[in-house]
């Protein structure tokens, strides 16, 4: 499976607790459809001691969104967007927003 939505874009938040919220993509599961986004979707997670953690305690970490509920933010315009691709004359795919018909860099 792929997704247009590729590793280290922006993207905001359409829905559930955290809607609204703007973040860099840092993680991507294919199979399950999933992203995680930094500093979004973030719970506590209590942890016994161990040599990473040698106190134990509480932690956060980010879970998983489902990448329907994600929308990609267009560097140029700045608005969020659906992206499309391209085929150039070198027969290379790119990516392209809907809204601006620019180029997105990877």
């Amino acid at each position: 499976m792929k997704t247009k939505i590729k590793k280290s874009d922006k993207v905001i938040i359409l829905a559930g607790k955290d809607k609204g919220k703007i973040g860099d993509v840092g993680r991507i599961f294919l199979r399950e459809r999933k992203v995680i986004v930094t500093g979004v979707n973030a719970v506590k997670k209590a942890t016994k001691p161990s040599k990473k953690n040698p106190g134990g305690g509480l932690i956060e970490i980010n879970k998983p969104i489902d990448i329907s509920n994600v929308a990609f933010i267009c560097p140029a315009c700045g608005k969020p967007t659906r992206i499309g691709l391209k085929m150039t004359k070198s027969g290379q795919k790119e990516r392209i927003c809907k809204v601006c018909k620019t180029t997105v860099k990877e």
